[in-house]
């Protein structure tokens, strides 16, 4: 009888090793299939960047390349900022802020369209929301901010659609600026 349970005690340990390898062989041959689709390490390094704007003066615009779209940065002057507090947003096409700072869709107020508690900065994503083209910059458009030459849009100072095809405001990333002026998207 116990020549038969030592028979039955070395079958089950070969079973289990047998399980145990092919387990441990199996995880090693579809880790790799997993793995490779994470992002590569120079994706990861484009989530986010940071941008010193510390050096900006009232009425230039800086513009960087973030995931590789163009993002408009703004040092608005005191006029082009009481220009955009003076529209009243029931007048506008898009009354949604489009900000995914603040929660949920929030209007399409100036103090919703800037970078928060610093109003003087707008940080937009500078393309037109028709078809995607870049607008251009420095006062072009009608009303006093970016003109979209494909089609016709025009923005006004504070980044929000006021004559054309475009049907949203320009967007806004996610950021944060520290009190040393350092701007991070992402």
């Amino acid at each position: 009888m116990t020549e038969l349970t030592d028979h039955s005690a070395r079958r089950d340990f070969l079973y289990y090793a047998t399980a145990g390898a092919g387990a441990v062989a199996t995880g090693a041959a579809i880790w790799p299939l997993i793995n490779q689709m994470n992002p590569a390490a120079d994706v990861r390094a484009l989530l986010s960047i940071r941008v010193d704007i510390s050096g900006m003066t009232p009425g230039t615009q800086l513009t960087v390349k973030w995931r590789g779209k163009p993002v408009f940065i703004r040092y608005r002057t005191t006029e082009e900022i009481a220009a955009a507090r003076s529209e009243n947003v029931a007048d506008l096409p898009d009354t949604i802020a489009r900000n995914p700072n603040f929660d949920g869709d929030v209007a399409a107020t100036d103090a919703h369209r800037a970078v928060p508690g610093r109003e003087e900065y707008l940080v937009m994503i500078g393309v037109c929301t028709h078809l995607g083209c870049v607008p251009l910059g420095n006062s072009s458009g009608d009303f006093g901010g970016w003109f979209c030459p494909c089609h016709g849009s025009h923005y006004d100072t504070a980044g929000r659609i006021r004559k054309g095809p475009a049907p949203e405001n320009l967007h806004i990333p996610k950021l944060s600026l520290s009190d040393e002026l350092i701007l991070i998207l992402g």
